[in-house]
Parts: C-alpha cells; sequence; structure tokens
C-alpha cells in the first residue's frame, strides 16, 4: 500500500462492508463453535467409567455432536434419562475396544445413562446440554475461602480463650483465702 492510500479517510461504505464481514465472520464461527465435537472415552484403561462421567458431567451447547470412543471391550451406552422431546437412544449393542459412534444433542436438558453390563460398578455418564455449552458458574455466593491454617489458628485461640475463663472461674470460686481482718 502507498502512503496514500494507508492514511486517506474510511468512507462510511467501506466502514459498513467493514463491519458486514467482521459480523458475518463471528456468526460463522459461533455456528461453528456450536456444532463442534465432544469426546466420550468409554472404558478408558479397561476402568469402568465413562470420561467425562457423572461425577465430572459432560456439557454441550445444543447442536454439539458427541462421538463415544470404546477403549476397552463390552460396553454399551443405553439411556435411563433424557429431556422430553429428545429422541436420543444412545447404542445399546454391546462393543469392542475401537468401536465409535457419534450422536448430535439438539434438545437441552439432562442425558444420563449407563453401560448395561457395568452399572453395577457405577459405569454411568451424563450430558447436560445447556445454552453456553459450559459449566455454570458458582455465582461467588459462598463468600470467601478461609484456609485450613486459619481456621486451626482461631480455633485454637478459642481453647486458649476457654481455658484462660474456666481457670479465672475456678479460681474465684474456690481459690485462696480472701477473708479480712476487722
Amino acid at each position: 500500500m502507498s502512503r496514500d492510500t494507508e492514511d486517506a479517510p474510511v468512507s462510511r461504505r467501506q466502514f459498513l462492508q467493514g463491519v458486514a464481514g467482521a459480523a458475518a465472520v463471528a456468526a460463522t464461527a459461533d455456528s461453528a463453535s456450536a456444532q463442534s465435537t465432544k469426546t466420550v472415552e468409554v472404558g478408558p484403561g479397561g476402568n469402568y467409567v465413562y470420561t467425562p462421567g457423572t461425577e465430572d458431567p459432560l456439557y454441550v451447547a445444543p447442536g454439539t455432536t458427541v462421538e463415544f470412543v470404546w477403549k476397552s471391550d463390552n460396553h454399551n451406552v443405553n439411556p435411563t434419562s433424557v429431556p422430553e422431546g429428545a429422541s436420543w437412544e444412545g447404542h445399546k449393542p454391546i462393543e469392542n475396544n475401537g468401536f465409535s459412534f457419534e450422536s448430535t444433542f439438539e434438545t437441552m436438558g439432562t442425558y444420563e445413562y449407563q453401560c448395561d453390563p457395568h452399572a453395577g460398578l457405577g459405569m454411568k455418564g451424563t450430558i447436560i446440554v445447556n445454552e453456553s455449552g459450559q459449566a455454570p458458574s458458582s455465582g461467588g455466593g459462598g463468600g470467601p475461602v478461609l484456609p485450613d491454617s486459619a481456621k486451626a489458628i482461631g480455633v485454637a485461640t478459642l481453647g486458649a480463650m476457654l481455658s484462660v475463663l474456666s481457670l479465672a472461674f475456678v479460681f474465684l470460686k474456690y481459690g485462696g483465702d480472701y477473708d479480712t481482718p476487722e
């Protein structure tokens, strides 16, 4: 670019074209992120778990595709609870290491599933579809967190104060001869 065009003022038309282009890129990026693929490992390391599972549910936005990838043998993905209006059927046949299947989650809500042969061992999973595709924030309502060392000092101080008060009571009530000569 020459110095003359580099410093030239931007016309209203050029500005609007730039804004429209940026909006189109942002809209494309947003829809692409909503339709991204997430992965759930089935039986990783030969363990009877889904990763992520129930303790750490997978949060996704509507339209996200989830790929279930078998990492060990003799597992399935059988839905035990789906949101009203959802038609997710999981994958009920027992499969082995190397198998995978995908599902796209459109309906918002909580999807719970289990491995039928290993449900008694706790092999269960949860997918939560919400608008943001993220776990809800704690909101900061819990207040500041007090470190364990500060709690220990507080308990020790309270114990010391109660000891001093108890000893003062005992000495005032039972200790010493306080009779004064008349």
